[in-house]
């Protein structure tokens, strides 16, 4: 499984089901807040890992005692795990989570009360598709979780290259593009700079990943 397929697929759609019911947000909005935020918690985790060799380990030891890939064959947990959700974003943006909830707000069109909770939500689900990953490739100590996590990210930026027409492989292009290509060393800017930051003819109305929404939604809800 590749990070589009996670987005897109039936544990995607079935997270982005639960938060339109819960939420009132349109399911395509959610899938489209998806596409920004896997990668973007993805970045944050690879700097981490390999800035702190203790937060590899730990990081490590997370995805074997919580995030085994369980969750990605029953989605309906991701309610459950909500506030669980919430830590995992705490720890992984700390200072900088109400920056980044206040920025996906303004280029969703999800209002701040509503976006901490969807990520919240959206969390463990990538947590999730991690810990499938990391099985899969065999890593069993921190030191490999870097280059699991940039092959993760470099996957996803070659098949939104190869298929450019679908929408959502717009966005991580535009996410995985602008980040790889002019790296601040914050994933923050690198990759919200990058999509979020306006620029391009499909992002001329609303700025950034507005635009690009607009291609998804235009379909309805």
């Amino acid at each position: 499984m590749n990070l589009i397929d996670l987005i897109t697929g039936n544990a995607g759609t079935q997270v982005a089901s639960q938060a339109e019911n819960k939420f009132g947000i349109s399911k395509n909005q959610v899938i489209a807040l998806m596409a920004v935020a896997a990668p973007l918690v993805i970045s944050y985790l690879r700097k981490k890992s390999q800035d702190d060799p203790n937060e590899a380990e730990a990081l490590n030891n997370a995805l074997d005692k919580d995030h085994d890939g369980s969750i990605l064959d029953d989605p309906s947990q991701v309610e459950a795990r909500q506030q669980e959700g919430g830590s995992i974003l705490d720890h992984i943006f700390g200072g900088q989570k109400s920056q980044v909830e206040n920025q996906l707000s303004q280029n969703t069109g999800i209002s701040m009360d509503k976006i901490g909770p969807i990520l919240a939500m959206i969390a463990p689900l990538i947590m999730g598709f991690i810990g499938k990953e990391k099985q899969s490739s065999g890593i069993n100590s921190g030191g490999g979780l870097g280059d699991l996590l940039g092959g993760i990210l470099g996957g996803a930026q070659n098949q939104a290259q190869n298929e450019p027409a679908n929408p959502l492989n717009d966005i991580l292009g535009s996410v995985l593009g602008g980040g790889s290509s002019q790296s601040t060393g914050n994933p923050l800017n690198d990759i919200l700079g990058s999509v979020l930051g306006g620029g391009g003819e499909k992002q001329q109305q609303q700025g950034g990943l507005g635009g690009i929404l607009g291609s998804i939604l235009g379909g309805g809800r």
